[in-house]
């Protein structure tokens, strides 16, 4: 089965992420989709095992197979979070809408961490920036800055929370470089106490609630496997016409 057909005819889930979930579009901004498919389990019954994730077919499109993307939203992976949560929802069967309703489930302390670790390399990619070209990217300086509120917020609520909102207007001028960098370079490093002295008291469990995920994977390869394909060799126990018992003679 090719990887556009896994997308095309098994996705379980859609959304648009990037700014125009963020809530900083522009007209000149892109259209980043966002998916889940679940490749069906018989495939996984092949030496080859079909792909953990789909880039395409579409421009700005990329997709993750449910296990791998239940796998990294355990993880705290802040760009999965982000898709579990984006306000603009384009696509969600029963299957979907079931991954959708677990969103809670994945939410934990350990945001703390994953969202800082990416926080920390993004910042010294910009320092770097200054330092060889007297100024960072401004956009990714602009993004730094989203990501760290949205982690400090989600440590003090328990909640995600995609759109920008109140920072509608400081982001963009970020982006444009109207901010000096030494006021981007402050503000990035009270979010991250804020974050840290958020963790501390957060409303979020220590861990993720693995069993709850993993129950709901195990029913849908479950469900996926008892379906009949049409193009299954073998169809209650003949294949071409021979009879099962004189198959293994």
């Amino acid at each position: 089965m090719r990887p556009e057909t896994l997308v095309g005819d098994h996705t379980i889930y859609a959304c648009v992420m990037g700014s125009r979930a963020f809530g900083l579009a522009t007209e000149a901004s892109d259209t980043d989709r966002r998916g889940v498919f679940l490749a069906p389990t018989r495939l996984f019954w092949r030496f080859e095992k079909p792909p953990t994730h789909v880039e395409g077919p579409a421009e700005e499109q990329f997709s993750w197979e449910l296990e791998r993307f239940c796998e990294l939203a355990l993880r705290a992976n802040p760009s999965i979070l982000e898709c579990l949560h984006s306000p603009l929802v384009e696509y969600a069967d029963a299957t979907g809408r079931e991954l959708l309703s677990l969103r809670g489930a994945f939410l934990s302390r350990r945001a703390r961490e994953t969202f800082t670790r990416y926080a920390h390399g993004r910042r010294r990619k910009l320092e770097a920036d200054v330092r060889s070209h007297g100024a960072p990217r401004w956009k990714d300086a602009m993004h730094l800055l989203r990501l760290l509120t949205s982690a400090r917020d989600l440590l003090r609520t328990g909640a995600l929370t995609i759109d920008v909102g109140e920072e509608r207007e400081l982001l963009p001028a970020v982006k444009r470089g109207e901010v000096p960098w030494r006021e981007v370079e402050s503000r990035m490093t009270r979010l991250a106490e804020e974050g840290a002295e958020a963790a501390r008291h957060s409303p979020l469990p220590e861990d993720p609630d693995r069993r709850r995920v993993e129950d709901f994977l195990i029913r849908t390869r479950r469900a996926s496997a008892l379906r009949t394909d049409p193009s299954d060799e073998v169809v209650r126990g003949h294949r071409s016409g021979v009879p099962e018992r004189a198959q293994f003679q």
